[in-house]
Protein backbone atom coordinates (compact mmCIF):
# COMPACT_ATOMS: atom_id res chain seq x y z
CA UNK A 1 0.00 0.00 0.00
CA UNK A 2 2.25 2.69 -1.54
CA UNK A 3 -0.30 5.46 0.53
CA UNK A 4 1.17 4.24 3.83
CA UNK A 5 4.12 5.88 5.06
CA UNK A 6 4.58 3.05 7.48
CA UNK A 7 4.58 0.59 4.41
CA UNK A 8 7.41 2.77 3.21
CA UNK A 9 10.89 1.40 3.56
CA UNK A 10 11.57 2.48 7.26
CA UNK A 11 15.18 2.22 9.04
CA UNK A 12 14.20 -0.56 11.37
CA UNK A 13 15.86 -0.78 14.96
CA UNK A 14 15.04 -4.39 15.52
CA UNK A 15 12.50 -6.81 13.28
CA UNK A 16 11.27 -10.66 12.79
CA UNK A 17 9.63 -12.53 9.98
CA UNK A 18 6.35 -10.20 10.66
CA UNK A 19 6.91 -7.74 12.64
CA UNK A 20 9.40 -4.34 12.99
CA UNK A 21 10.47 -1.84 15.67
CA UNK A 22 11.67 1.75 14.72
CA UNK A 23 11.78 4.77 16.31
CA UNK A 24 8.53 7.59 16.44
CA UNK A 25 9.57 10.46 14.03
CA UNK A 26 7.59 12.04 16.84
CA UNK A 27 9.00 10.90 19.93
CA UNK A 28 6.98 11.55 23.67
CA UNK A 29 10.42 9.88 25.73
CA UNK A 30 13.77 9.29 24.31
CA UNK A 31 13.72 5.84 22.90
CA UNK A 32 9.92 6.38 22.05
CA UNK A 33 9.58 3.31 19.54
CA UNK A 34 7.01 1.85 17.15
CA UNK A 35 6.06 -1.78 16.62
CA UNK A 36 4.15 -2.58 13.78
CA UNK A 37 3.54 -5.91 11.26
CA UNK A 38 5.17 -5.89 8.05
CA UNK A 39 1.82 -6.53 5.91
CA UNK A 40 -0.38 -3.38 6.06
CA UNK A 41 -3.58 -4.17 8.89
CA UNK A 42 -5.67 -0.46 9.68
CA UNK A 43 -5.52 -1.64 13.14
CA UNK A 44 -4.82 -4.10 15.76
CA UNK A 45 -7.69 -6.25 15.89
CA UNK A 46 -7.07 -6.05 12.48
CA UNK A 47 -4.11 -8.24 12.68
CA UNK A 48 -4.17 -12.11 12.14
CA UNK A 49 -2.88 -14.02 14.80
CA UNK A 50 0.64 -14.80 13.73
CA UNK A 51 0.98 -11.31 13.27
CA UNK A 52 0.26 -10.61 16.40
CA UNK A 53 2.03 -12.82 18.09
CA UNK A 54 5.13 -11.85 16.28
CA UNK A 55 4.34 -8.16 17.12
CA UNK A 56 4.31 -9.03 20.98
CA UNK A 57 7.55 -11.35 20.82
CA UNK A 58 8.89 -7.87 19.30
CA UNK A 59 7.25 -5.57 22.07
CA UNK A 60 9.52 -7.60 24.89
CA UNK A 61 12.87 -7.94 22.38
CA UNK A 62 12.20 -4.49 22.05
CA UNK A 63 11.93 -3.56 25.74
CA UNK A 64 15.33 -5.30 26.52
CA UNK A 65 17.31 -3.36 23.87
CA UNK A 66 15.69 0.04 25.54
CA UNK A 67 16.67 -1.09 28.52
CA UNK A 68 20.68 -1.66 27.40
CA UNK A 69 20.86 1.57 25.70
CA UNK A 70 18.68 3.97 27.50
CA UNK A 71 17.94 2.49 31.17
CA UNK A 72 14.53 3.78 31.55
CA UNK A 73 12.86 3.61 34.85
CA UNK A 74 9.65 2.64 33.72
CA UNK A 75 7.15 2.29 30.23
CA UNK A 76 3.67 2.95 28.79
CA UNK A 77 2.30 0.78 25.60
CA UNK A 78 -0.30 2.40 24.14
CA UNK A 79 -2.24 0.72 21.39
CA UNK A 80 -4.63 3.46 19.16
CA UNK A 81 -7.72 1.92 17.82
CA UNK A 82 -9.35 4.38 14.64
CA UNK A 83 -9.62 7.99 14.47
CA UNK A 84 -11.80 8.54 17.55
CA UNK A 85 -9.02 7.17 19.96
CA UNK A 86 -6.09 8.88 18.32
CA UNK A 87 -5.34 6.91 15.38
CA UNK A 88 -3.23 9.21 12.69
CA UNK A 89 -1.29 6.57 10.60
CA UNK A 90 -4.06 3.43 9.75
CA UNK A 91 -1.64 0.92 10.16
CA UNK A 92 -1.65 -0.81 13.07
CA UNK A 93 1.44 -0.02 15.71
CA UNK A 94 2.08 -0.45 19.14
CA UNK A 95 3.40 2.16 21.15
CA UNK A 96 6.44 1.35 23.37
CA UNK A 97 7.27 4.86 25.55
CA UNK A 98 10.17 4.64 27.58
CA UNK A 99 9.63 6.64 31.03
CA UNK A 100 12.43 8.21 33.48
CA UNK A 101 11.85 9.12 36.84
CA UNK A 102 10.71 12.73 36.76
CA UNK A 103 9.87 13.23 33.60
CA UNK A 104 6.29 14.47 34.12
CA UNK A 105 5.20 15.68 37.82
CA UNK A 106 3.12 13.02 39.06
CA UNK A 107 3.05 10.06 36.62
CA UNK A 108 -0.01 8.14 38.72
CA UNK A 109 -2.65 7.01 36.41
CA UNK A 110 -0.25 6.46 33.12
CA UNK A 111 -2.37 6.25 29.91
CA UNK A 112 -5.43 6.92 32.36
CA UNK A 113 -5.16 10.80 32.25
CA UNK A 114 -5.49 10.73 28.15
CA UNK A 115 -8.97 11.43 28.96
CA UNK A 116 -10.95 13.55 32.15
CA UNK A 117 -12.40 10.86 34.24
CA UNK A 118 -16.26 9.83 33.53
CA UNK A 119 -19.08 11.30 35.33
CA UNK A 120 -19.06 9.82 38.82
CA UNK A 121 -16.30 8.26 38.16
CA UNK A 122 -13.71 9.76 40.08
Amino acid sequence: MKACIFCQSQPYVLENDLAAAFYDIHPVSRGHLLIIPKQHYPTFFDVPPADRDAMLQLLTTAKDYLEKRFHPDGYNVGINVGPAAGQTVMHCHVHLIPRYQGDVPDPRGGIRKMLPPAAGQQ
